[in-house]
């Protein structure tokens, strides 16, 4: 992406009425734009980082065996009558059509895919199914704050399984779980599970994932020596009580969940007197598990987590670029280093390497502070001092100072660093 062609725009300051460091930085950054409350454009750098992320959440969704689906945002009332979702949960986003027809913005898809998948099971040789869409999300928030961390249209990843029995169902999640803390590692996050209340989804106890953020909306126990952690909502435990584990006390924290699994029983199969037929030629309902990540909530957790004074520091697995190419021009004559800068673009493409060049006409300073703003994780200048020593300056955004590459290495040194 060369800056001087792209819908990409910086400030110099952030929104007066941002309250948290995303808030900030990733309209500062030129990422997101808010449209109101709640409610936020993805711009070009934004939606690379977004799909970077869904790009992690699928492969270890696909490496669980789940298929991935899009389902519908317009649901029907009829399904939200069905299962008391309707008059029940008051986030639901609620349209009357000029039809006579009543709709509900999905905030979730069990009235969805219960009918998609049950409709096309008729007996226990085809369970389990597990299915996932990447799709838009609408919730009611009485108050969208935080930044893109709560919003009333947000990005997410559901997941779904159904199962004969309440052991295939629990090995499941095992494996869901372990594979939600690869994905959440490869963002660069470090998530702690927790139990808690499965609110209006289901009477059962649920998971949360939760990473430790002063931006967030929970509060949690957790121990430093283990993974035991818990939600202050469902317990009477306070900070300083011993760990289960005997190896310390407990530490009171702020954390923001990011993901979440629902045991839903047999309910929504109830719900929509949809089952299959067992090994006795009996009807029965699946047992189903919910599973969900926040896309793009985890966007903004990563800027909390991830930043200095100068701006966003984004891993390198979630960057919208790798490389933050500047070019500097001489005065007396700019085509030397144009020249040079747009093959080392050029090159760097090539060797599948993703790179922003700012071509823009604006000074150095700008270009540098622009740099650092928008997080990249390697910055690469080409100038008239370097090309004159045939090389490329060097800086990592998490280094102090910047070194010198030969220009005949830096592919090489850029593939190492990736």
């Amino acid at each position: 992406m060369r800056l001087s062609q792209s819908f990409v725009k910086t400030s110099k300051s952030a929104p007066a009425d941002a309250e948290t460091i995303n808030a900030k930085l990733l309209q500062q950054a030129g990422f997101v734009d808010q449209l109101m409350a709640g409610v936020y454009s993805y711009l070009p750098l934004g939606l690379r980082t977004l799909r970077n992320i869904e790009q992690i959440v699928r492969e270890e969704m696909d490496a669980l065996g789940a298929s991935e689906v899009l389902m519908p945002t317009l649901h029907p009332k009829a399904n939200w009558v069905k299962t008391g979702g309707w008059d029940n949960i008051d986030v639901l986003f609620k349209i009357n059509s000029r039809t006579g027809n009543d709709y509900a913005m999905g905030q979730s898809e069990e009235e969805v895919v219960t009918p998609l998948v049950m409709s096309r099971v008729l007996s226990y040789k085809q369970l389990p199914v597990k299915t996932y869409q990447i799709g838009w999300k609408y919730r009611d928030e009485l108050r969208a704050k935080s930044g893109i961390m709560r919003g009333r249209e947000f990005l997410m990843k559901d997941m779904y399984s159904f199962h004969t029995t309440q052991e295939d169902f629990d090995k499941f999640y095992r494996e869901a779980k372990q594979a939600y803390l690869r994905v959440f590692s490869r963002l660069g996050l470090v998530a702690k599970v927790t139990e808690a209340s499965g609110g209006a989804f289901t009477t059962k106890v649920s998971y949360e994932f939760m990473v430790l953020t002063d931006a967030g909306e929970d509060d949690i126990l957790y121990c430093e020596a283990c993974d035991y952690c818990v939600n202050t909502e469902i317990t009477k435990t306070v900070a300083g009580a011993v760990c289960p584990c005997g190896n310390g006390g407990l530490v009171a924290g702020r954390a923001c969940e990011v993901g979440n699994v629902f045991d839903l029983g047999q309910k929504y199969g109830k719900d929509f007197d949809l089952s299959y037929v067992d090994e006795a030629d009996k009807k029965q309902y699946p047992i189903m598990g919910c599973y969900g990540i926040g896309i793009s909530r985890v966007m903004g957790v990563i800027v909390e987590k991830y930043n200095d004074e100068k701006g966003i520091i984004w891993p390198k697995a979630v960057a919208p670029a790798l490389v933050y190419l500047v070019s500097i021009p001489g005065r007396d004559n700019a085509t030397p280093v144009l020249d040079a800068a747009a093959k080392l673009y050029s090159d760097l493409q090539t060797a599948g390497i993703s790179v922003l060049w700012d071509d823009r006409e604006l000074s150095p300073g700008a270009k540098f502070g622009d740099a650092d703003l928008t997080g990249l994780p390697l910055r690469l200048v080409i100038s008239d001092k370097t090309l004159a020593d045939n090389q490329v300056e060097w800086k990592e955004r998490t280094a102090g100072d910047a070194t010198r590459v030969s220009l005949g290495e830096v592919i090489a040194k850029v593939i190492a660093f990736k």
